[in-house]
């Protein structure tokens, strides 16, 4: 009885191990790797284990660089993995560079990577350039016509100037300036109309990839629309700020001369009241009989009379003149 229980724990401690084991050593992983070729041993998966390193991040990839011939160390690409890259992505950018014929080597493809650039992309790009599409650009020639202009530039990846190079953003920013100043240097609009490669020529030539990650293989302007009559709208708006200025000057003229008015306007009272102390200072004086004094008074009492009757006939006249307009 004492022999069986003890081996049936020696049983249940040998499957312990051999689970154990099993979980610590993928075996499946580790016998594709011996039938494709690459060299690596059980203390091997078992150290990557340790080193919290997914085998199969490790052993695919060679698996897949040893198939297509390049020359690989396991401990190239868990270094990279360590170092927080995308083993895959490098592995996948070295065969498609070294199908297509083009110098990567592994640590510039995982200089890449750990620049945050998808290498991958970059090669295939490098290969098969893209073609990206500007936004309509406004630009105004120099007859006030604006023009819009939508660009498609044809880029392909510089390997050697992507760790540091500007991306996509700048190309088309730097385009986009181009055409600004293509078409702002034109006569006429209807020159960029009729000759829009001029626009491609000029911009190229300006060498807008200089300090990018790409080169620029070509530009074609896509579309050309006529927008707004800028000149015209320009000259508006200032023949509209000169009205107000002349306006302001007109009212401030206006102002002054109002002013002016009322100051000869109080001049001619003061003056008036003058004239009392005047007569009053001649009749002490004896310059002006009392006889005299009474004429005055009499001749203004005349001429006042007069007004009056002057401003009854015009209004009697008035009022005649309007009940014969309402009889009618």
């Amino acid at each position: 009885m004492e022999k069986t229980v003890i081996l049936l724990v020696v049983v249940i401690l040998v499957l312990l191990l051999v689970i154990g084991f099993l979980a610590l050593v993928p075996m499946g992983l580790w016998i594709s790797a011996i039938a494709s070729g690459v060299k690596i041993s059980i203390f091997d998966l078992i150290g990557m284990r340790l080193r919290r390193v997914r085998p199969n991040h490790i052993i695919l990839p060679m698996i897949k660089s040893t198939k297509a011939g390049l020359k690989l160390t396991v401990n190239q690409l868990e270094a990279h993995y360590l170092a927080g890259g995308n083993v895959d992505s490098v592995v996948n950018a070295l065969i498609a560079a070294e199908r297509a014929g083009m110098s990567l080597n592994f640590e510039q493809a995982s200089a890449i990577d750990l620049a945050g650039r998808d290498v991958f992309e970059a090669v295939t790009m490098s290969v098969t350039p893209k073609v990206i599409e500007t936004a309509m650009i406004s630009a105004v020639a120099k007859d006030g016509i604006e023009l819009l202009v939508k660009a498609r530039v044809t880029v392909r990846t510089n390997i050697e100037r992507l760790i540091g190079g500007a991306g996509e953003s700048t190309i088309l920013a730097r385009v986009g300036e181009g055409i600004v100043t293509t078409v702002g240097s034109s006569q006429s609009h209807g020159s960029v109309l009729e000759n829009p490669d001029d626009i491609s020529k000029v911009v190229l030539d300006k060498g807008l990839d200089s300090g990018t990650a790409f080169e620029i293989m070509s530009i074609d302007i896509a579309d050309i629309d006529i927008g707004r009559n800028v000149g015209a709208n320009l000259k508006s708006l200032q023949a509209e700020a000169d009205n107000k200025i002349a306006q302001a000057r007109a009212e401030e003229r206006r102002a002054m001369a109002v002013a002016l008015e009322q100051e000869m306007r109080a001049a001619v009272v003061e003056a008036e009241a003058e004239i009392p102390k005047a007569m009053a200072e001649a009749l002490r004086n004896g310059n002006v009989g009392v006889l005299d004094y009474y004429k005055l008074q009499n001749i203004q009492a005349d001429t006042e009379m007069k007004k009056d009757i002057g401003n009854g006939a015009n209004a009697f006249a008035e009022s005649k003149k309007q009940v014969t307009t309402c009889s009618k």
